[in-house]
C-alpha cells in the first residue's frame, strides 16, 4: 500500500507538535523539522511509540537559511517512500514589538522568520511539487492577517498577510495552468500555543491546542483553499473584523 509523507516544519512543539500527532493518527508518515532537535526526538519516540505503524524522520533546520531549506526538503523527498506528498509551512516567530519602541531588533527577527523563511520553504516545497506534478503546500497564516493590528502585533500580523498573499498568488497561478498541485492557506485563530501563551486569561476565544489542530487537519485533509480556524467562531468574527472601521478595530485586537 502506498504511503502518505507530510513534512512539517516547527515541530518541534505547540501547534506544529499536535499536528505531527494527529497527522499520524491518520497514518501518515513524517518528516519533522525543527532546530531544537531535543524536543523533536521526543517527539518521535513518542509517535514511534504509539503509532508503530508511522515512520517519523527528523531533520534539523533552521528556516531563516535558504539553502539549508532547499537542502532539507531535498532530502526529506529523497527519504520518503515515493517523495514528500504534503509540505506544511509551519516554523514561525511572534515575537514582535511595539514599532519606534526602541526594539527594532524583535521585529527583524519576526519578519526575517515569518517573510524570508517562508519564501525560502514555499519556493523549495514548490520545486519539489512542481517537478513531480503533484503535491499539497498548506501555509499557516494568521487570524491577525485579515486587518492592521496595534503594537507588538503589528510586525506579526503583516508578515502573516505577506504568507496569505504569497498563498493566494500560487493558487491564482496553478488554478490558470490547471496544475493538480494543491495550495491551502490557514488562518488560525487563538489557539493555546507557546506563542498565544500571553493571552491566556486575556481571550474569550481561546480554545485548546488539539480542539485548534483538529479543526487544521480537517481543512487540510479536506484540501481547502482558504480556512479560518476554528471554524467557530472565527468565520463569523472574521469577515466583521476585515470591514470593521479602524477606531473599533483598536478596541477589539
Amino acid at each position: 500500500m502506498a504511503t502518505f509523507t507530510t513534512l512539517i516544519t516547527g515541530a518541534s512543539s505547540g501547534l506544529g507538535a499536535e499536528l505531527a500527532r494527529q497527522s499520524a493518527d491518520l497514518g501518515h508518515d513524517l518528516a519533522l523539522c525543527a532546530r531544537r532537535t531535543g524536543r523533536l526526538d521526543e517527539l518521535s519516540a513518542e509517535i514511534t511509540a504509539s503509532r508503530p505503524g508511522v515512520t517519523v524522520r527528523t531533520y534539523t533546520l533552521d528556516v531563516t537559511d535558504p539553502d539549508a531549506v532547499r537542502d532539507v526538503f531535498r532530502r526529506a523527498d529523497a527519504d520518503a517512500d515515493g517523495g514528500l506528498d504534503r509540505i506544511v509551512v509551519n516554523a514561525g516567530l511572534g515575537k514582535g514589538r511595539t514599532i519606534g519602541s526602541g526594539h527594532p531588533e524583535a521585529n527583524r527577527e519576526t519578519a526575517t522568520t515569518n517573510v524570508l523563511g517562508a519564501l525560502a520553504q514555499t519556493e523549495a516545497a514548490m520545486e519539489i511539487f512542481r517537478a513531480k506534478d503533484a503535491g499539497h503546500l498548506v501555509l499557516l497564516s494568521s487570524v491577525s492577517a485579515l486587518r492592521g493590528n496595534r503594537r507588538a502585533l503589528t510586525t506579526y500580523g503583516a508578515t502573516k498577510a505577506f504568507v496569505a498573499n504569497m498563498g493566494e498568488g500560487l493558487q491564482a497561478e496553478l488554478a490558470a495552468a490547471g496544475s493538480p498541485v494543491d495550495v491551502t492557506v490557514l488562518f488560525p485563530g487563538y489557539i493555546r500555543s507557546e506563542m498565544t501563551a500571553q493571552a491566556e486569561g486575556r481571550t474569550p476565544l481561546l480554545v485548546d491546542t488539539r480542539t485548534g489542530v483538529r479543526s487544521m487537519v480537517a481543512a487540510i485533509e479536506g484540501r481547502k483553499r482558504r480556512a479560518l480556524v476554528p471554524g467557530w467562531p472565527w468565520r463569523l468574527v472574521g469577515p466583521v473584523l476585515k470591514v470593521l472601521p479602524l477606531r473599533l478595530l483598536s478596541r477589539v485586537t
